[in-house]
């Protein structure tokens, strides 16, 4: 069973342990069983052969205006077996932590392979060196009983309500999370890390004059409880509050092309979803991303030095080892407006005669992992985000994101804006609704014409989605001005 491993806890990184009794205490598999399920697949022809491990613990209570409403409690585990030859891979799973399963599910998987023998396969002399401390799962919050949760979100109730006589309804959730990871392939990677997230979200329904509006915020990370020792429920709940009571007097927004403002933080989604992708290797070998071969190229404003960077302390997207066994990096993607590179797996890195950069992720052990972003952000500028809407005569003021769409292959991009703001000579005015925000990745960051200097990093509530697997990742973005992107709505 999970939950008495993870109440014992993961020795500290600083500890020397060997790897084979890491592997074996956290998931009950010996080195040697793990190694010989590696072999099977090489010696059939794989060019790497790889055994995913994974113990997870997902808890979550919610209310709905001061009720109870759920809790539930999940442990989930098992094992997935990968065969790579070239470009291409075959995968399987089983939740039987046993080594006969496993030696059958790799013999499966080395269909994949031509039988002719692969590559020597290398017995792991140690774990993965970790570079840093990014984040500590040693004391999960999971597992410390629902009941003492309860005053986080009866504190998150009172403080929504308390905000305005307008807000008739709250909602308020906690989920938390914390995964055990653990890796052993034919190249002599050995990893064993354990991942806490934790995620705190309210949500407010106002109402007034008949007009009724709603308003989400949420927050978390790669933490514990003791996220709410920097964060209170209560700055989470008005912050909901006062986008659902603002917006009750939000004006249609104008329709057109338009000057665009991002602020600082959630706005980064934007640049996750319009750039990011389309920087994500899989897509670039396969010849279907908008920057396909354009490596040394510009590709966007000189203002714009993107980068993607697994670590960031604490972020959702941090991580100090991928999902492949490569240690988290600092990966530039975009600098002074020049394509320098993608974001590499396994595959993808050995396609392109490249190390991995971090990059490879999988939602859990029943898929493999593909080329995903950890956080992605713009460095700032040298303007300060006062000059920076100063220097609008009209235009809208991006707030807060729900999400949106990109097509990889042309870069077109799609948002639902939730809070926006008009800009009228250089100032903020009247609150706006029903703003969409419609453009072209590559084309937007070619307008670019003024970056701050105040780069924030979102507090953690995003979720990636892409090829049926879901990760948490980190977005930020510094106040940025782009002059021209289409803005939908109704004036």
């Amino acid at each position: 069973m999970l939950l008495p491993r993870l109440s014992a806890g993961l020795p500290a990184w600083e500890e020397k342990m060997a790897g084979k009794d890491l592997v074996a205490r956290q998931f009950g598999i010996a080195l040697d069983d793990a190694m010989k399920a590696v072999s099977r697949m090489v010696v059939r022809g794989a060019d790497l052969g790889e055994l995913f491990l994974e113990d997870t613990i997902r808890t979550y209570i919610s209310q709905e205006d001061g009720r109870i409403r759920d809790v539930g409690y999940v442990e989930d585990s098992g094992a997935g077996l990968r065969a790579v030859k070239g470009d291409t891979q075959a995968y399987g799973y089983t939740q039987k932590m046993d080594p006969v399963e496993l030696l059958r599910i790799a013999g499966e998987v080395s269909s994949v392979a031509d039988g002719t023998g692969g590559t020597k396969v290398i017995t792991p002399a140690g774990s993965v060196p970790m570079p840093q401390r990014l984040y500590s799962g040693e004391h999960p919050s999971v597992l410390v009983p629902a009941r003492d949760k309860l005053d986080l979100l009866a504190r998150a109730d009172k403080a929504a309500r308390a905000y305005s006589p307008f807000v008739k309804q709250v909602d308020v959730g906690l989920s938390e999370e914390i995964r055990v990871l653990g890796l052993v392939n034919s190249a002599g990677a050995l990893f064993v890390d354990l991942q806490p997230m934790l995620t705190f979200r309210v949500t407010v329904v106002a109402e007034k004059d008949g007009k009724r509006q709603q308003g989400y915020a949420a927050g978390g990370g790669r933490a514990g409880l003791e996220y709410f020792d920097g964060v209170s429920p209560e700055s989470v709940a008005k912050k909901a509050a006062h986008l659902a009571v603002d917006m009750l007097d939000a004006k249609p927004a104008p329709a057109g092309e338009q000057v665009v403002v991002l602020a600082p933080g959630d706005s980064g989604v934007l640049l996750h979803e319009a750039v990011g992708h389309g920087l994500e290797a899989d897509f670039n070998r396969k010849g279907t991303s908008k920057y396909s071969g354009r490596v040394g190229q510009p590709v966007a404003s000189r203002l714009c030095t993107v980068v993607d960077e697994g670590l960031q302390p604490a972020s959702r997207g941090a991580i100090h080892v991928d999902d492949e066994g490569a240690p988290a990096t600092r990966n530039v993607l975009i600098e002074d407006g020049i394509l320098k590179g993608y974001m590499h797996d396994h595959i993808s890195a050995r396609h392109y005669g490249l190390a991995p950069s971090g990059n490879g992720r999988r939602e859990a052990y029943r898929f493999p992992p593909m080329p995903r972003m950890t956080c992605t952000y713009m460095l700032p500028g040298t303007a300060t985000p006062e000059e920076v809407i100063a220097s609008v005569k009209k235009g809208i003021y991006c707030q807060t994101f729900s999400g949106g769409q990109v097509n990889i292959s042309n870069g077109d991009f799609v948002f639902q804006v939730v809070e926006s703001y008009l800009i009228e000579e250089g100032k903020l005015t009247a609150p706006l609704k029903d703003v969409v925000i419609i453009g072209n990745g590559p084309d937007a960051l070619s307008k670019v014409a003024m970056v701050g200097n105040d780069l924030v990093q979102s507090d953690g509530r995003w979720t990636c989605g892409k090829g049926d697997q879901r990760v948490p990742v980190g977005v930020g973005i510094p106040t940025t001005r782009i002059d021209g992107i289409t803005v939908g709505g109704t004036a």
